[in-house]
């Protein structure tokens, strides 16, 4: 695993804290690899059930390494494409991850970083963060977590922060549904825990897994290919281990232990 990120398992939550502060946590090719390396094997790890996503230092995480940027600017077109894939596999990875997968957000998170903690399930951040898609100051472009941020807050919303470019507070994040929750920096990691938890217990993994894969497919579809794909879901869940469980317990009135 890269230095980069810091790997850690507690009553199954895997925790991904990256680990680059002296940087801003930002993300070159090492960082985004371990991100994908370990994401990869926390959702198919049976001990884990909720992926957590946080970051060292004051700053969440502040996009791409413009260093690293600039060390690529002689590539070829090819060379960019390869290197622009690496990205867009691990948004794709985290969107459609079977973990529900939350970020922790205890700084800003900005471009790349802003997109890294939106495109997760759900996200928890401090008053202090802010958030934002800077890029086109900078003659650069919020293309793939854009994908990801029609779906989440619709285009009016959506242009705003990607032609504006300026940031928005931890508050307004929350308003227009960027953000989940915000909390005060002293609580973060026990409301994170106990949520977590809550999901832990009280729900099935493999109904949280099916739901999540339904999100991400059922919005390219047509109207009567979604209520198909919904059917086919439906029946597919009922016969699924858990859900025969879950009425068995529900009907004898029995507790689950997921």
């Amino acid at each position: 695993m890269s230095d980069y990120l810091s790997v850690n398992i507690k009553d199954r939550i895997g925790y991904l804290e990256l680990n680059r502060p002296e940087k801003r946590n930002a993300l070159n090719a090492e960082m985004v690899e371990a991100l994908k390396e370990a994401l990869t094997d926390l959702g198919i790890n049976p001990d884990v059930k909720i992926i957590v996503i946080k970051a060292a230092g004051k700053v969440f995480c502040s996009g791409a390494d413009l260093e690293y940027l600039h060390s690529l600017q002689t590539n070829t077109f090819e060379e960019n494409l390869a290197d622009s894939r690496n990205l867009k596999a691990l948004f794709h990875l985290i969107y459609t991850s079977p973990k529900v997968i939350i970020s922790q957000v205890q700084g800003h998170a900005l471009a790349g970083g802003c997109g890294l903690a939106s495109v997760c399930d759900f996200s928890f951040a401090v008053p202090e963060a802010k958030f934002g898609y800077t890029e086109v100051k900078i003659g650069f472009i919020p293309a793939i977590v854009k994908v990801f941020l029609l779906r989440k807050i619709g285009e009016g919303k959506a242009r705003q922060l990607l032609l504006d470019a300026d940031p928005i507070s931890a508050e307004e994040a929350k308003n227009i549904g960027l953000i989940n929750w915000v909390v005060n920096a002293d609580q973060l990691d026990e409301i994170v825990y106990d949520y977590a938890q809550k999901l832990i217990k009280q729900n099935s993994g493999s109904a949280m897994a099916l739901t999540k894969e339904m999100i991400a497919r059922i919005q390219e579809r047509t109207l009567e290919e979604g209520l198909e794909y919904a059917a086919a879901m439906n029946a597919k869940a009922r016969g699924t281990s858990d859900c025969k469980k879950g009425i068995d317990a529900f009907l004898n009135k029995k507790p689950i232990t997921w």
